[in-house]
């Protein structure tokens, strides 16, 4: 994967939790349960996309603007994106992304909650 950094990236985040979801050999990367990134592994175990979920226009924008941003592998297409673990993305766009995602996801929970998952 050209993206070695992901990993330590998203766990550095407040309130991040991993797992793999072995029904889809996805690793995901999680707030309060709710998944904002995966990393979706091959049958050999080598990643082939990085998923995240972003505002449906700037998703829309972005795989316009590069062709290893797709559509979410096996997620709501409007919503959801994935960037070739392979890819020709930049890193600083693609922790951006990573960011907005976190955020997005985030955002979803109650103010209240919000303060829960960051302390």
């Amino acid at each position: 994967m050209k993206y070695p950094w992901i990993d330590e990236f998203l766990l550095n985040k407040k309130g991040v939790t991993k797992d793999l979801q072995a029904d889809w050999n996805w690793i995901r990367y999680q707030i309060g349960g709710k998944m904002f990134a995966a990393i979706c592994l091959d049958e050999n175990d080598a990643p082939y996309y990085i998923t995240l979920k972003l505002d449906p226009a700037e998703g829309d924008f972005l795989r316009n603007q590069y062709e290893d941003i797709i559509p979410g592998y096996y997620m709501n297409k409007l919503h959801w994106n994935s960037i070739k673990a392979d890819g020709e993305v930049p890193d600083e766009l693609l922790k951006d992304l990573l960011d907005k995602s976190y955020e997005l996801v985030l955002g979803g929970f109650s103010k209240k909650k919000q303060k829960e998952l960051l302390a």
